[in-house]
């Protein structure tokens, strides 16, 4: 019965293997209760600001800010939002695939890319396709403040504003339901005018005291909220994902068990009937 006792220890590891899939499970599923209701609490005002920057961008504002001024493309950059940790499915490599063929659309028009990554699991795979990384934001956690994450978003906005990148993208995971994560690049400076129809007729606004400052400040709190949005969303995709990946690997374990106890069964039962014939041909024998 030495195939039978191996049998026994493979049964045996799965099942410890699926208790822990199992809690996983529900760790992810409470986590992504409380990600659910950051990201809801955060997309109203992440929204209204995307509102009014549209109107802005569509306007003519008595102050033109360099964020709003669009410029021949000759080089750009992608601020990618990434997980911390693994154990997510394809959330990453569906999002790391998305940039990466566009990466070489821009090549293929000659136009290179520069890279600002947040998350653990964006840069060795970025460094193993030898893109261009100029910052990294490691160990962002699941509640991040706004501060952890401005130090490595205003590398991208300095390289804008000095005209070394002319284009500035987010790329991160949109939270759609809890079964489907979708990778999406969104486009960040120069701010991009609203072209929805309920505001075809546009308007300007009238500022007080100084358009200059209050254009500034609204740009760079739009900025902020954008990112901030993207990291608290992704946050609830990688719990999502997680979920989902650890009650397939659930079920999976549950199926390998069973077929592993058949097997099992089956070899215990050969080894009796062999036992039994072994006994009955001594009988004969005497």
């Amino acid at each position: 019965m030495a195939v039978g006792k191996e049998i026994k220890t493979k049964i045996n590891s799965v099942s410890n293997t699926q208790k822990i899939t199992s809690a996983m499970q529900m760790v992810a599923a409470s986590k992504m209760r409380r990600t659910q209701d950051k990201m809801r609490h955060g997309k109203p005002y992440s929204e209204r600001v995307r509102s009014v920057i549209g109107h802005l961008a569509n306007a003519n504002p008595e102050h033109k800010h360099i964020y709003m001024k669009e410029r021949e493309i000759k080089r750009v950059g992608y601020i990618v939002v990434s997980t911390d940790r693994g154990l997510c499915g394809g959330l990453n490599v569906n999002l790391f695939r998305t940039i990466v063929k566009e990466m070489a659309d821009w090549h293929h028009k000659k136009i290179e890319t520069d890279l600002g990554l947040i998350g653990n699991k964006a840069g060795p795979f970025f460094r193993s396709v030898r893109a261009n990384i100029v910052s990294v934001m490691n160990d962002v956690g699941e509640g991040p403040a706004l501060a952890d994450l401005i130090g490595g978003v205003k590398v991208m906005l300095d390289k804008y504003e000095a005209g070394e990148i002319d284009r500035l993208y987010i790329a991160s995971n949109e939270f759609v339901n809890t079964m489907t994560q979708q990778p999406t690049v969104r486009q960040l400076l120069p701010l991009d005018p609203d072209e929805d129809n309920q505001y075809q007729h546009r308007w300007d606004y009238i500022y007080e005291p100084d358009a200059r400052q209050l254009i500034e400040g609204l740009v760079m709190r739009f900025i902020e909220a954008q990112v901030y949005q993207a990291v608290i969303e992704n946050g609830a995709c990688e719990q999502a994902a997680k979920m989902i990946a650890m009650k397939s690997a659930t079920e999976n374990a549950e199926k390998l068990i069973e077929e592993l106890q058949l097997i099992y069964n089956n070899a215990r039962q050969a080894a009796i009937t062999q036992e039994i014939a072994e006994i009955v041909s001594g009988a004969a024998a005497v």
